[in-house]
């Protein structure tokens, strides 16, 4: 017997889900015809449909609204100066813990005592300062010693967290064997970034570093440059947070600095590892800063994680607004919006991205020769059906047939045959209309053998199949009263629902539009103008865009850019 195997279930986190139905364009067509044929171009239209998204879908605008209401929300909450307050806690403990075993110890010397409390009492007000000075101190209290030894681990830890996440947690209550890894750590990467620098590096030299030192870099880098990157981002934000600090904050951390873990040589490590990545990463911001204004206090590795988070959100803001050249939703980073907003808002984004590469790609948009975007037939098949259907919506009481009781006198007898009516063409059944009228005189008494007298309600005509063909005449107003008054769009979605139902189910009929406006004289003088706006010699004239208002040439519309520009001067009332 097979032996059952356990499995485990769980949320699929591989991507896009494969069980996903495909996007509907259902939606997304009829939104860009609708903007289309409100006077957009494709592109813009496109791009609107994106950042309005759909009902039940965020769109751009609203995942960019989103990510500065979290950027304002962290400027918002937090303050730099968390670590300072720690450090002046742990200062103000330990200084307690001695004054009062000072007073408890009696087998000390008076002069002693006096000299300790002197010391004490006349610290410098800078909590920096009081701590360097209390460098030589000899503690008389294993309390106060021990508060104090924790301002060194805690600076140390802190600086160490600024340039690898999770080394505040990883190195509390770190022996000292701990720290001896971590200086050859930090000499061993000093050295790769200098063969890099230099060119020297190989391969190898990144994998037995990697080898000896993995534990440390949880992302996991593949080569080198990866490793920089990930270490350059996180110095960068450390810089940035420096200069998000006051002056006198700023003085206060460097000073210090050097007591972290009791020996200057980590902050000359570190100054070294911030010069080398500044060589190699100068594209980072190194110089930015930003203005915190709330309440809750960070340490530095916190702050250098908030830095880089605002640094995150300011990319997918610059993403998300699409505004540069060959903008494309594919360019969203979407671990990083999933970070910062959630895994529903990466969904809808990968949705829209899966929407757009659908319209482009599925033949729905196409370009010209002249490099515009434009809607396909296809498109354009679909967004007729979709009016036709809306029309359809609107008008339920009606069945969209033709009244057919007028079959015509052409096409295949369908061997049916029913009254005269007046006006009828179809030709008589005779067979059905004497058999009427033989039957008639009968039931009137009077015998059929001597003849039959034909009455009108006797004659019976011979049904045929339908073949019938209309022609629909479409008048449309073209001046500019349809724009003005709302009616330029609807008119436009009515002309392109009938194109559809005729082309689609009565293939026989013919589809006329009539177009009526006024039109711009074809004078000397209104021949061609400059436009105001794009400065282009637009034809006034004989392109149908530029129409005239009133009974002079007073404003036209331009040809290229469709700005309503003012020529002469607009006319009066």
């Amino acid at each position: 017997m097979p032996r059952n195997r356990a499995s485990r279930y769980g949320r699929y986190a591989g991507g896009p889900d494969p069980l996903a139905p495909p996007v509907d364009l259902s939606e997304a067509l009829a939104a860009i015809g609708d903007d289309v044929m409100a006077g957009y171009s494709p592109e813009r239209a496109l791009r609107e449909y994106l950042r309005r998204g759909s009902a039940g879908r965020e769109g751009l605008d609203d995942l960019a609204r989103r990510v500065n209401a979290r950027r304002r929300d962290l400027l918002s909450r937090y303050r730099m100066d968390g670590t300072l307050q720690q450090v002046k806690e742990l200062l103000d403990k330990a200084l307690d813990a001695e004054r009062k075993q000072l007073l408890r110890d009696a087998m000390m010397d008076d002069d002693d005592r006096a000299f300790r409390e002197l010391r004490l009492d006349n610290l410098p007000p800078s909590t920096a300062a009081a701590v360097n000075e209390l460098a030589d101190y000899d503690w008389a209290s294993t309390e106060a010693r021990q508060d104090y030894e924790k301002i060194k681990d805690l600076l140390g830890r802190e600086l160490l967290d600024q340039r690898f996440a999770g080394m505040k947690q990883a190195l509390e209550n770190a022996s000292e064997e701990d720290r001896a890894a971590i200086n050859a750590m930090l000499t061993d990467l000093n050295e790769l970034l200098d063969k890099h620098r230099r060119g020297d590096d190989t391969p190898e030299d990144f994998d037995d570093f990697m080898a000896k030192h993995g534990d440390f870099f949880p992302e996991n880098p593949r080569n080198v440059d990866e490793l920089i990157d990930a270490l350059a981002q996180r110095a960068a934000a450390a810089q940035r947070l420096l200069r998000s600090m006051s002056a006198e904050q700023r003085e206060e951390l460097m000073r210090l600095s050097a007591q972290a873990f009791g020996s200057p040589e980590l902050m000359a490590q570190l100054d070294r590892l911030d010069s080398s990545l500044q060589a190699l990463r100068p594209g980072e911001n190194w110089t930015g800063g930003e203005q915190f204004t709330g309440d809750e206090g960070m340490g530095l590795g916190d702050g250098t994680g908030v830095l880089q988070d605002l640094a995150e959100l300011d990319a997918l803001s610059e993403q998300l607004g699409q505004n540069y050249g060959g903008a494309r939703l594919d360019d969203l980073d979407l671990d990083a919006l999933a970070r910062q907003l959630g895994s529903e808002a990466a969904v809808n984004a990968r949705t829209l991205a899966e929407l757009e590469k659908a319209l482009r790609e599925g033949g729905f948009l196409r370009r010209d020769a002249s490099g515009d975007l434009r809607l396909s037939p296809q498109a354009m098949r679909r967004l007729g059906k979709a009016l036709l259907a809306d029309a359809a919506k609107q008008l339920s009481g009606r069945q969209g047939n033709r009244d057919t009781r007028l079959a015509g006198a052409s096409g295949e007898p369908t061997g049916a045959s029913r009254p005269w009516q007046f006006g009828d063409p179809e030709p008589w059944d005779v067979t059905r209309s004497l058999t009427n009228a033989i039957t008639r005189s009968a039931g009137e008494g009077r015998d059929p053998t001597r003849g039959v007298r034909l009455d009108i309600a006797d004659v019976e005509v011979i049904e045929t199949e339908a073949r019938t063909s209309s022609a629909v005449a479409l008048l449309v107003d073209t001046s500019f009263s349809m724009a003005a008054e709302g009616r330029w769009v609807p008119m436009k979605r009515t002309a392109l629902a009938l194109h559809h139902l005729v082309s689609s189910r009565f293939r026989g009929d013919r589809l006329e539009l009539i177009s009526f406006g006024r039109w711009p004289s074809r004078g000397r003088s209104a021949s061609s103008r400059r436009c105001r706006r794009c400065a282009s010699r637009a034809p006034t004239c004989t392109t149908r865009c530029c129409w005239r208002i009133g009974s002079s040439a007073s404003i036209r519309r331009c040809s290229r850019c469709c700005w309503w520009s003012p020529t002469v001067s607009r006319p009066r009332t």
